[in-house]
């Protein structure tokens, strides 16, 4: 939030501070939705089990080590839950989401932040960190806000340093956006572990934030610790019905991981253009670096007289960035040409 200089803003016509998917679901997942709701005075008895084995079959993965949720945050919560008591450490990039340290902290559980090496993750600082306290460490890839990832190779370094009985939490929102030829998201990791929990959503490049349906897969074990902590019915049924529909729409998500790679190069293109330093990304956004925080701020606030809203960050390392996500063609423009002008206006 930006206080009250944000109060005066007009009303927003683009929405790009949430990381949302601008093409929206599937229309086969909204046609699922709807008729889902004919049934809707039924508890959802047993749909969560659909929506894991379409899952399991989906990615070719053991059900029995796939667990569902309101999101991926509601099973990083209840994970953490599970797992962190009081005192345990959870270690973490200090600059990766930033809600994890609040899951972390609901049972008494301690945060060990390391900072980054240029806003990625530092493994041989995550590595160094770890001490007979530390119960999980917590790595995002790609990472939000920076939109930096992991290589394949790192990340199985860092698993390497992990005690058997610590666990590695992989949070792959942004799994699917990336197309780096060494990013892979660590399902293999997990069949090849016993300690490794790799956390994913509907809620991106499938176009379902509103549903809340996210899913993770580890050891059976730590699994089930997390099935036995949810809610008697844990999804909604019209959500599920949603999001069964869009894995089968694979042709959908391959349009929006095309459509988005390459308007996200332009907009960067566009920035170059007018000298604007930016992150470089795998995901469905951008982190946009200016000189100072007084800058950033101010861009910010230009943008959002257009009508534009992006995401202003408030952590130390990112006091001169503000993050874009990616929108339509025109929205995009619209923010450039803003940007642009506001600059050449400053100086």
């Amino acid at each position: 939030m930006l206080g009250s200089a944000a109060d005066a803003l007009p009303p927003a016509w683009a929405l790009l501070n949430s990381n949302e998917s601008v093409f929206g679901p599937s229309r086969h997942a909204r046609d699922a939705a709807r008729a889902s709701v004919s049934g809707i005075e039924r508890y959802p008895e047993e749909v969560d089990v659909a929506l894991v084995n379409a899952i399991s079959g989906l990615h070719g993965l053991d059900p029995e080590m796939i667990v569902v949720g309101q999101g991926a945050d509601d099973l990083l919560a209840r994970l953490f839950r599970a797992y962190l008591g009081q005192g345990d450490q959870l270690v973490r990039s200090a600059n990766g989401y930033l809600k994890v340290p609040n899951y972390a902290h609901a049972n008494g559980g301690e945060v060990v932040s390391v900072e980054d090496d240029d806003l990625i993750p530092s493994v041989d600082g995550m590595r160094a960190a770890l001490t007979e306290r530390t119960r999980a460490v917590y790595l995002a890839n790609p990472e939000n806000p920076a939109g930096t990832y992991l290589p394949k190779a790192e990340v199985e370094r860092l698993h390497a340093a992990i005690p058997d009985d610590v666990l590695l939490v992989l949070d792959c929102a942004y799994a699917e956006y990336a197309w780096a030829d060494d990013y892979d998201p660590g399902h293999d990791l997990v069949t090849r572990s016993a300690n490794v929990v790799v956390c994913r959503t509907f809620s991106k490049i499938y176009g379902l934030a509103g549903a809340r349906v996210g899913w993770a897969h580890g050891p059976p074990d730590v699994i089930d610790a997390v099935r036995r902590i949810a809610l008697t019915f844990p999804m909604a049924r019209p959500s599920v019905a949603a999001a069964m529909a869009a894995l089968e729409d694979q042709e959908h998500v391959a349009f929006v991981r095309q459509e988005n790679r390459a308007l996200l190069e332009g907009f960067c293109g566009r920035l170059n253009s007018f000298g604007v330093d930016y992150v470089p990304s795998q995901t469905n956004f951008v982190l946009v670096r200016m000189p100072g925080a007084v800058q950033a701020e101010a861009a910010v606030l230009a943008l959002g007289e257009k009508g534009i809203r992006v995401r202003r960050m408030n952590a130390p390392a990112y006091a001169n960035c503000f993050r874009v996500s990616i929108g339509l063609r025109h929205e995009l423009d619209a923010t450039s040409r803003t940007l642009e002008s506001h600059l050449r206006a400053a100086t």
